[in-house]
């Protein structure tokens, strides 16, 4: 069963719903490591701050994922994000997507990316990101392949690997 039709999608910044950054940041958490954990709801709320679309989504209420995007030139102090910072002059990098378990695989995610490219559209920059290689995150490198992301290089760390990804 596809849920992308009954999902809204709504701004983080603009929300008044209580407890919101404290329900993202168990969110975050229950999604490692496809997701990076962060060491705190204050580093979530950092990334918000910074971001140039920080977005929720839900289905009659009930949050189901998240996504945070960053543009050039913010403080963001990532080894990933200064990956394309020194390749891109212009960019949204997609830092964290996550959706809940149990509403994966319902076209959800392909919603939310289309959001993105819809909303960056005019301006013509790439989007960019990275998957994990170590340990492999199999399902995300393809559906970031199904969407026409290409592979512009790849970085070891000590535990874990990624590859970076790009579509025009």
């Amino acid at each position: 069963m596809r849920l992308s039709n009954e999902v809204k999608i709504l701004d983080i910044k603009q929300s008044l719903i209580p407890d919101l950054i404290e329900s993202l940041y168990k969110l975050n958490q229950k999604n490692t490591p496809e997701v990076g954990s962060l060491s705190s709801i204050n580093m979530l709320q950092d990334l918000i701050d910074m971001s140039s679309n920080a977005l929720y989504f839900s289905i009659k209420d009930e949050i189901i994922g998240f996504i945070i995007c960053l543009r050039e030139k913010t403080k963001y102090k990532s080894l990933n994000y200064k990956f394309f910072s020194e390749l891109e002059r212009e960019f949204l990098y997609i830092d964290r997507v996550v959706v809940k378990q149990g509403k994966r695989n319902k076209g959800i995610g392909k919603y939310v990316y289309q959001h993105i490219f819809k909303t960056i559209k005019k301006e013509n920059i790439p989007v960019c990101c990275e998957v994990n290689t170590r340990p492999e995150n199999k399902i995300s490198l393809g559906f970031h392949s199904s969407l026409g992301f290409q592979r512009v290089g790849d970085c070891s760390f000590k535990t874990h690997s990624v590859t970076y990804l790009r579509k025009n």
